[in-house]
């Protein structure tokens, strides 16, 4: 297996994030995670990784502290994979890959699913704001010094 480059001590917070989220399976363990699923079995199922490969980025993901492993909810022998307050911070993450592949991914294709408001059943959209509520795109911003 070719080996990763490190990004943890990196000056940059999108590289560090790399070390947690940077991983294609990894993403979408936290998709499944955030969908319910908490079994190694159930993950390998719906995810047709090899047991290998899931093993170590479910190993990565605990390591990282997104996921925490915890004893099965049924009482049997086997653990749960549960979300953390770490990993489900990631969530807004997942929603804006998902938003971008909707809008650029899926040319001549229809989406077959969608994210909406439990309440209201509307479908969810994530924007950047300024403090005072204006829409905020790339030429919106810059990147000064936080010191």
């Amino acid at each position: 297996m070719v080996k990763r480059t490190r990004f943890e001590h990196d000056a940059c917070p999108i590289a560090r994030a790399l070390d947690s989220l940077g991983d294609g399976w990894s993403l979408l363990i936290l998709r499944d995670a955030f969908l319910g699923i908490s079994r190694f079995s159930a993950f390998q199922k719906s995810l047709g990784v090899a047991k290998n490969i899931l093993a170590a980025r479910l190993r990565a993901l605990v390591v990282h502290g997104l996921l925490r492993e915890a004893p099965a909810a049924d009482g049997s022998a086997y653990k749960d994979y549960l979300l953390t307050d770490k990993g489900r911070a990631a969530f807004p993450v997942l929603v804006a890959l998902r938003q971008w592949s909707e809008a650029y991914g899926f040319e001549g294709e229809t989406v077959t699913t969608a994210l909406v408001d439990r309440s209201s059943r509307r479908r969810v959209k994530l924007e950047l704001r300024a403090a005072d509520g204006r829409l905020l795109g790339p030429g919106d911003i810059e990147m000064v010094s936080a010191g």
